[in-house]
């Protein structure tokens, strides 16, 4: 077993004390799912199944749920023959992945429903963990404030089915910046673009923050198929 894989696994042990007496596959797949976002596991590699069953202290067919569960969210896929292995997206579906982010974020503040002011408190703490992550130069936790803002942004539509697909939506975005190896100058630009959004937002102008958000998230949508294509070219 590879080193890096070595230590992922080593840290499954650890998490095997969250696990109650009576395991579920979901509440594997939710400490699988952490672990591949944060890149422990990285895309197109294997899952050492024995290993993880070891490490977690569950059975093989609980395990094999868990992957069936995160198989469905595209975070896994079958290789026939050959096992399981975290998602190693394509051109086309990074497209799509990105297109739908857009969307989403776009038709959330399309749907707002309260009156102004809304409660923007969530944005402003994403900002500030933003800004503390940039002083800091910490590409992942720059990446997941900017993850907790957009999911902030989408929750102000008030509604739990937007929440859900955003939730399985940013496990796919992370992990396609993992797979992309971007880099902390990439995401740094995103910070003054999500703090247009919450100022507009805070002067009570929903349409000047949704057209922001579009040409924003079109742009960073362009970025990152630059980025692949270059990676590929490589």
């Amino acid at each position: 077993m590879a080193g890096g894989q070595t230590a992922a696994v080593a840290r499954l042990e650890e998490d095997r004390q969250v696990l109650a007496r009576e395991s579920t596959a979901g509440r594997v797949a939710d400490i699988l799912r952490t672990r591949i976002t944060e890149g422990m596991f990285r895309p197109g590699e294997r899952l050492p199944e024995v290993s993880i069953c070891k490490s977690l202290g569950v059975s093989r067919n609980t395990l094999r749920e868990a992957f069936r569960l995160l198989t469905h969210e595209r975070l896994l896929e079958h290789h026939i023959n050959r096992g399981l292995f975290v998602k190693d997206f394509s051109a086309a579906e990074l497209d799509d992945i990105f297109r739908l982010r857009a969307t989403l974020g776009v038709a959330a503040l399309r749907s707002l429903t309260a009156e102004p002011p809304w409660p923007l408190a969530p944005l402003e703490r994403a900002l500030e963990q933003g800004a503390q992550a940039s002083a800091a130069r910490d590409e992942q936790a720059l990446i997941t404030a900017n993850m907790r803002f957009h999911a902030a942004l989408v929750a102000l539509a008030g509604s739990p089915r937007f929440d859900n697909v955003m939730c399985g939506l940013m496990a796919e975005v992370r992990l396609a910046f993992h797979a992309l190896e971007t880099t902390f100058a990439f995401h740094e630009p995103y910070l003054a673009h999500n703090r247009r959004i919450y100022e507009s937002l805070r002067a009570q102008d929903a349409v000047g923050a949704e057209r922001h958000l579009e040409r924003y998230l079109d742009e960073s949508r362009r970025q990152l198929l630059a980025r692949n294509a270059q990676d590929a070219g490589a």
